[in-house]
């Protein structure tokens, strides 16, 4: 979800710069515009990458889960297909070639529809993936899911609060980035007016979405716990349902032992949150037989390093917003440098909050349907272990190509090279665009070795 997530974000904000250079005509806008369409570019190419492995998997490691319910997952995989993927592949051509070769409405027009493109992918993407976590609008034949009504399956009692979830994630991990990066630019007194651009930018959006991310997260929480009791007992490392819910800052669940060792915990506070009473009780793990308890390592931490790195975004908008409203953020070395550093925790709280929910599911990989023991392909653990060696490979190398690029575009620094919208009878030559772009990368690498 790393790539997907960074694409939805970084084309939302490309769409932003260049309607905001169509109203106002500062060229700042238009630079910066190119200059994060070529780092979108990169992300979208390791996000297709690393996406295909998914479709393999079904037929290789997963085919029991792909005939108990492929009649569902299938055709809403088919749906971002053909609503999202085909969407973004007839614009996206113009989105990355057509600065001087379209008119400047059709440019930006493209790029409005490819953020409008991602945003639908993650769309059927969640209602897949939220399918599995509280199914709906189906019914069991011979052992096999069929649809009923896609309106439930879709809309499915989970999806909006993940969807939003999701999705202000996305957004909110893009302005980290941004900040980071505006932030190393002042640090280092290049590109002085890019820079500035980029950290208001960013700042303001932070400061309006990272409060908005911890509302959306606790009402995630509360339909959590009305469909998937048992995730939330793992989240938050309860066992005793008879006792009201202490918010637990750290510990280390033991299966072992039916408890928490280590515990710091404030008393009935998650009690508060979770029930909105002060003595509300919740079901424990107790509650749970053995062979229905998620793994608790997992969900537990994870939990709480999102939760904190969220904690830190909203520290870092607020306090962001004062020195700008002051007038200080450009000379406040004190906030920018820390700010620098902080572009891959959005990936990491993202990562962290994917593998709170997911491992919370199990032993289930559709909640109440199909347990994960069932859904596996009749093969051998070599062959499962060698296949999922190779991915971890593949996706090592996929990573690291990706950053390494993106860093060395990032060194290089916005194009301060005005672009004009194209005159009539111009020959379109999109195909050169892609030299231009590997040039324009090959070249911020030979002047950063000459540095």
């Amino acid at each position: 979800m790393v790539f997907p997530a960074f694409s939805i974000g970084t084309s939302a904000y490309i769409a932003t710069l260049l309607l905001l250079w169509s109203k106002t005509g500062a060229e700042r806008y238009h630079r910066l515009a190119r200059f994060w369409t070529k780092i979108f570019a990169v992300s979208f190419a390791m996000g297709v990458v690393s996406g295909i492995v998914l479709s393999y998997q079904f037929g290789t490691n997963w085919s029991r889960f792909s005939e108990v319910v492929g009649n569902v997952i299938g055709p809403l995989i088919g749906y971002e297909v053909l609503t999202a993927f085909f969407l973004e592949a007839t614009f996206l051509g113009i989105m990355l070639f057509g600065w001087t070769r379209v008119p400047s409405w059709l440019h930006v027009t493209s790029a409005c529809v490819v953020a409008v493109g991602t945003a639908i992918s993650g769309f059927w993407i969640l209602s897949a993936n939220s399918w599995m976590h509280t199914p709906a609008g189906f019914e069991m034949k011979d052992g096999v899911a069929h649809p009923v009504d896609w309106l439930q399956i879709i809309f499915n009692p989970s999806f909006p609060y993940r969807f939003t979830h999701m999705m202000i994630a996305a957004y909110l991990t893009t302005a980290v980035v941004v900040l980071a990066v505006g932030a190393r630019y002042l640090l280092a007194n290049k590109f002085g007016e890019d820079a500035r651009t980029m950290v208001r930018m960013a700042v303001g959006m932070i400061v309006v979405v990272a409060p908005l991310q911890a509302f959306v997260g606790d009402a995630h929480g509360l339909n959590t716990l009305e469909h998937q009791p048992a995730k939330i007992a793992a989240m938050e490392g309860h066992w005793d349902g008879s006792e009201p819910v202490a918010l637990s800052l750290f510990g280390w669940p033991n299966a072992a032992t039916e408890r928490t060792d280590f515990e710091l915990a404030i008393p009935n506070l998650s009690s508060l949150i979770l029930t909105h009473h002060w003595d509300g009780k919740i079901k424990g793990l107790k509650d749970f037989p053995r062979e229905d308890r998620p793994p608790l390592l997992a969900p537990y931490f994870g939990f709480r390093i999102m939760v904190a790195i969220g904690m830190l975004f909203i520290a870092t908008g607020v306090v962001g917003a004062w020195l700008l409203w002051k007038r200080r953020l450009w000379e406040a070395r004190w906030f920018l440098w820390p700010a620098s550093l902080m572009w891959p925790l959005g990936f990491v709280a993202i990562l962290s909050g994917w593998i709170t929910t997911e491992v919370g599911r199990q032993p289930w990989v559709v909640h109440g349907v199909l347990r994960t023991a069932d859904a596996v392909s009749p093969i051998s653990f070599t062959s499962v272990a060698i296949s999922l060696a190779l991915f971890v490979v593949v996706y090592c190398v996929v990573f690291s190509m990706g950053v390494f690029y993106v860093n060395r575009l990032i060194n290089r620094g916005p194009d301060a090279t005005v672009t004009a919208p194209p005159r009539h009878g111009q020959p379109s030559r999109p195909l050169s665009a892609a030299g231009e772009t590997m040039e324009a990368v090959l070249d911020g690498g030979a002047l950063e070795g000459t540095r």
